[in-house]
């Protein structure tokens, strides 16, 4: 496993999956009709109407903005689905399709690993 960001996490529990980056509605979509089921969502800035499609299935969520008190992070919490918000990442198109997981690290915070 390799470390590829932190961010400060919603709730505090692990999810792995695939990573999918999500930059447009028209991907939201096309992850419904794939299956999203399992699937942890990458996002810029997306919010729970964003990604309303699709947030029920999905086993994480990375968002690159936002903080704990966010919408997103509190819609996740109540959907039971682990989101790392305010993450810091360099490259995140390098991470689309690559197997992922989200652990929680000590306080608030959690981290980003590539699995594979």
């Amino acid at each position: 496993m390799r470390e590829v960001a932190r961010g400060l996490i919603s709730l505090k529990l692990s999810a792995e999956g695939e990573l999918r980056y999500i930059t447009t509605m028209r991907e939201v979509i096309e992850l419904l009709k794939e299956g999203a089921d399992g699937k942890i969502v990458l996002v810029n800035d997306g919010g729970t109407t964003f990604l309303a499609p699709v947030l029920s299935k999905l086993a994480g969520v990375v968002c690159i903005t936002g903080a704990l008190g966010s919408h997103l992070a509190i819609v996740t919490r109540e959907f039971e689905i682990p989101a790392l918000m305010g993450t810091k990442i360099e490259s995140p198109e390098e991470l689309d399709r690559k197997n992922v997981m989200i652990q929680p690290d000590e306080g608030i915070t959690g981290v980003l690993f590539i699995t594979e």
